[in-house]
C-alpha cells in the first residue's frame, strides 16, 4: 500500500473547452472534456510528477460524478476521499479561448458546489493531521459549512509542515472583497506556505506589490511566500531572504492551468526539500508548460519535461 504523501482540499470540476480558439463563447461548436478544479488539478500534476496524492472533495449523483473518480484513478490520484452531496449537480465549468492567455470562465456551480458542503464527517482527520503536505484553497472558504470545515481541518493541523494555502481567489465566489480577505487572512495565520498571484496577495493581505505582500505574510508566521508576477517571474521569500526567479518563455495556448501545474511541482519540491530558488525555477517551468498546451489535468508535465525546459 503506497503511504500518501499530498492531500488537497476543495474545488473540483468538469471542464468543457473550445475546440475553436480565438472566438466567443457563442461561436464556438464543440467541446473537449477535461478534469477541472483547482484542488484537483494540483494533486493530478503532483501525481504526475510521482507523488502519492489524493483530493478531498466531493460531487454530485450523476454521470459527471463517476467521471471525476474515473479520472482521478487514470491520473493515478486516490479517488478515496471523493464524497457524495445528493441532490446537487456535478460542477461543469465552460472557458472560451478568447483571449488564450486570459480565458474567461463560466462556471455552473448552483445551488451551490459540492464541493463547498465538505462537512467534519467528511474529513479523514487522521489524514489531515498526519498526512506530510496538506494543501488548502481561499475558495474553500467562501462559504458553509466548508468553511468550517476547513478552518477546523487547519486547526487540527496545528501548522505543521507542510501546510500550503493556494490563495486561489475569484470574485464570482465571494460577496465582496472585504470578506474574502478576512477569511483567507485567517488562513495564514494557520500555514506553512503561501503561494498565489499578485491580485491574490492583494486579496489576502491588502497589497499587491509582491514585496510588501511577501513581508506581510512571513510577518503572520508564513515558512515561505511565493507571489507569481506573471511576465516578471517568481518571488519566494523566508525570513533568511527573498529571491526572483525568471520566468520561462513559451507560446501561450491556453492560459488556464498554469497555476496548478505550479502548484503540483511546488508540492514535488517541499516533499523533495529542494531550497526555495529551486522550488520556484521547477514550478515556473511545470506552469509553463501547462500554459503552452490546452486542458489542465491533461496537460501536466512529467519530471522529464520539466528537466528538458530548465
Amino acid at each position: 500500500m503506497t503511504t500518501l504523501e499530498a492531500l488537497t482540499v476543495g474545488r473540483v470540476g468538469v471542464d468543457l473547452y473550445p475546440e475553436q480558439s480565438g472566438v466567443p463563447l457563442a461561436g464556438v461548436s464543440t467541446f473537449a472534456k477535461s478534469l477541472g478544479g483547482t484542488a484537483t488539478n494540483v494533486a493530478v500534476a503532483a501525481a504526475r510528477l510521482g507523488r502519492s496524492t489524493s483530493v478531498l472533495t466531493k460531487v454530485g449523483p450523476d454521470g459527471f460524478g463517476d467521471y471525476v473518480r474515473q479520472a482521478l484513478r487514470e491520473f493515478g490520484v486516490s479517488s478515496d476521499h471523493v464524497g457524495t452531496s445528493a441532490g446537487l449537480q456535478t460542477p461543469v465549468v465552460f472557458c472560451e479561448l478568447n483571449p488564450p492567455s486570459d480565458p474567461p470562465l463560466l462556471f455552473y456551480r448552483a445551488p451551490i458546489a459540492p464541493d463547498l458542503t465538505l462537512g467534519e464527517a467528511d474529513v479523514p482527520w487522521d489524514v489531515v493531521e498526519t498526512v506530510p503536505l496538506l494543501w488548502v484553497t481561499g475558495t474553500g472558504v467562501s462559504v458553509e459549512p466548508a468553511r468550517g470545515t476547513q478552518r477546523e481541518m487547519l486547526r487540527r493541523r496545528g501548522r505543521r509542515s507542510h501546510t500550503v494555502l493556494d490563495l486561489d481567489f475569484r470574485p464570482m465566489f465571494w460577496p465582496d472583497t472585504a470578506t474574502a480577505r478576512e477569511e483567507i487572512g485567517w488562513m495564514l495565520d494557520h500555514v506553512t506556505v503561501a503561494v498565489g498571484n499578485r491580485a491574490e496577495a492583494e486579496v489576502a493581505v491588502g497589497t499587491g506589490d509582491p514585496d510588501e505582500a511577501a513581508s506581510r505574510m512571513l510577518a503572520r508566521g508564513v515558512g515561505l511566500a511565493v507571489i507569481k508576477k506573471g511576465a516578471e517571474g517568481v518571488l519566494v521569500a523566508t525570513t533568511e531572504g527573498r529571491w526572483t526567479v525568471p520566468p520561462q518563455r513559451v507560446d501561450v495556448v491556453c492560459g488556464l492551468g498554469a497555476g496548478d501545474g505550479f502548484g503540483g511541482a511546488l508540492i514535488h519540491g517541499l516533499l523533495s526539500g529542494w531550497d526555495p530558488v529551486r522550488i520556484a525555477a521547477y514550478a515556473n517551468a511545470a506552469g509553463a508548460l501547462v500554459a503552452s498546451r490546452l486542458a489542465c489535468a491533461d496537460a501536466m508535465p512529467t519530471a522529464d519535461e520539466i528537466e528538458e525546459l530548465l
